[in-house]
């Protein structure tokens, strides 16, 4: 069976036909959808496990190692940052030399680097370790993309994303609880370690599962300079991400990255216009659906990584859970994922994207608002009703959003648009991060010297309610060692509550974005090229 499509590549409004080589019909296991599927599962998995499990792990961490709360930092930040500048240049790579070639390199590096960062004994080795994790786990992230895009028929497509991002919203809901019980009875390095076999058992799977498939016009070439010009760009905005809090918004240095960051996406769009073969053809973004896909990841991303952050600080230091508790209080999220992810996959095959995704964000705003009503005693039956329907409105973002920007991609460059969809969610994680904890330090440093002052205690210094507000920003008490405690008392409650005031209007900016979402998936449609790469083998 032969399969066409069209794509704009030079960006000149030409439709130029792509066909895909004919493909033999499947037998046996090799190729066949639904063990692909398992198999690119495991191995993503490792990955959305080591987004949330590793910061479990960082005191622990910082203890032995003896390492600074900086370099901690870099634990995360070195990953985040290697990770995010290379998923698209990654799935251009699964593009070139075929997905199942990157998948396996990428299961191999990801897995040698996790028992490398186990075995490490500095804080640098770790830090060294954890960036090699990042470009491995982008080569294996997009291209388990285009191996289920390009083995399911466009039938069944939804429905194997959905199970995809069930995996991944499980795995990043879930790496808390599993790092909390690892490093609370193990040791910290075991949450690394417990990467080697789970990858031992992708690649096994890979080899004799995986079955590669590549597009008749492929890439033959790489672009260099626009390789070099959207990783500097990509560098430094997620650099100017990242420094945002510790350097501040109003800061020459964060402008000055984010200057170069928009110069640098302006000479990669001008020199993708010149190329023969560019990284991305811009005439992707013709494609109004396909562009609205990557605009609903990114906010998406934004309500759910940057209001998530903060519901882990209210657990554990506003509720005094321990981390493995604080996990399993976010069950009905995670179950809500595994459960709507196949749900919405099937509904998104039915109804098409637009009214899933619509109604998905309209259940996030409607879950964020309702975050930013938790008080200091709220109980866990409402926090899980919250908790419950945000996990019930991600999930038909997390599959249709994914079909919208792979399923409007020609085959050839399945790659390249996984790429797209995971750096989408990538960067609106950290803007999350980034802008709604600025919300939260501004409205922290502007309620806090009232508060204390309403308490009546003990006029601070401004060096000490500066450092005061660091600790609330977290939802930690600033109590001083040996201090009575009726003040300890006060303070904590004076902390608590200014915490609570930060966190509701963090909540309710992410639930203004997630509003504006809604509109943003009123231009989505199901995939013109879906069906480019499937209907062979059996189902």
């Amino acid at each position: 069976m032969t399969s066409q499509t069209t794509i704009d590549t030079a960006g000149s409004g030409d439709k130029a036909p792509a066909a895909l080589p004919e493909q033999p019909p499947v037998s046996g296991l090799r190729g066949h959808p639904w063990f692909t599927l398992i198999t690119v599962a495991v191995g993503v998995m490792m990955v959305a496990l080591d987004g949330t499990i590793v910061a479990i792990a960082n005191p622990a961490i910082q203890k032995d190692l003896g390492a600074t709360f900086a370099q901690v930092q870099w634990i995360t930040n070195g990953y985040f940052l290697a990770l995010a500048v290379s998923l698209i240049t990654a799935g251009k790579l699964g593009d070139r030399f075929g997905h199942r070639q990157t998948f396996l390199i990428g299961v191999v590096g990801f897995a040698a680097a996790s028992g490398a960062i186990g075995l490490s004994d500095s804080i640098g080795l770790v830090v060294t370790f954890r960036v090699f994790q990042g470009l491995f786990g982008a080569l294996l992230m997009p291209a388990a993309l285009g191996l289920l895009r390009a083995t399911f028929p466009a039938e069944k497509l939804n429905m194997a994303i959905g199970i995809w991002g069930m995996v991944i919203g499980a795995s990043t809901a879930g790496g808390p609880i599993l790092g909390g019980v690892l490093v609370q009875h193990v040791s910290w390095q075991s949450v690394f370690f417990v990467n080697v076999p789970v990858g031992a058992v992708a690649l096994v799977l890979g080899v004799v599962m995986l079955l590669d498939h590549r597009a008749e016009n492929a890439p033959r070439s790489f672009d260099l300079l626009g390789i070099a010009l959207l990783s500097g760009a990509m560098f430094c905005l997620v650099w100017a991400l990242i420094k945002a809090p510790s350097w501040g918004w109003g800061d020459g240095k964060t402008w000055t990255f984010v200057a170069a960051s928009v110069l640098g996406f302006a000479l990669f769009s001008f020199w993708e216009t010149r190329v023969k073969e560019p990284l991305i053809p811009l005439g992707l973004f013709r494609s109004v659906p396909l562009s609205a896909g990557v605009v609903l990841m990114v906010l998406m991303a934004i309500a759910f990584m940057g209001g998530l952050f903060f519901v882990t600080f209210y657990l554990q230091n506003v509720h005094g859970m321990d981390p493995v508790d604080a996990g399993l209080h976010l069950l009905p999220l995670t179950g809500m994922m595994i459960v709507g992810s196949p749900l919405a996959g099937a509904a998104i095959t039915k109804l098409g994207p637009r009214i899933p995704l619509a109604g998905g964000m309209a259940a996030t705003a409607i879950a964020m608002y309702g975050m930013s009503t938790l008080k200091a005693d709220t109980g866990s039956a409402l926090m899980s009703l919250w908790f419950a329907l945000l996990g019930l409105g991600l999930a038909p973002v997390m599959v249709g959003a994914t079909e919208v920007i792979v399923g409007n991609a020609p085959m050839e460059l399945s790659g390249v648009a996984g790429g797209l969809q995971q750096a989408a969610m990538q960067i609106g994680g950290s803007l999350g991060t980034a802008v709604l904890g600025a919300v939260m330090a501004s409205k922290v440093d502007s309620d806090l010297p009232g508060n204390w002052a309403d308490a009546g205690l003990p006029k601070l210094t401004d060096a000490q309610l500066a450092q005061a507000s660091e600790a609330v920003q977290v939802g930690v008490a600033p109590v001083a060692e040996g201090t009575p405690a009726e003040i300890a008392a006060k303070i904590s409650g004076v902390a608590h509550d200014t915490f609570i005031s930060g966190m509701s209007l963090a909540s309710l900016v992410a639930a203004g974005v997630a509003a504006v979402a809604i509109l943003v998936a009123l231009f989505t449609k199901r995939g013109e090229n879906a069906d480019a790469g499937a209907g062979v083998g059996h189902i």
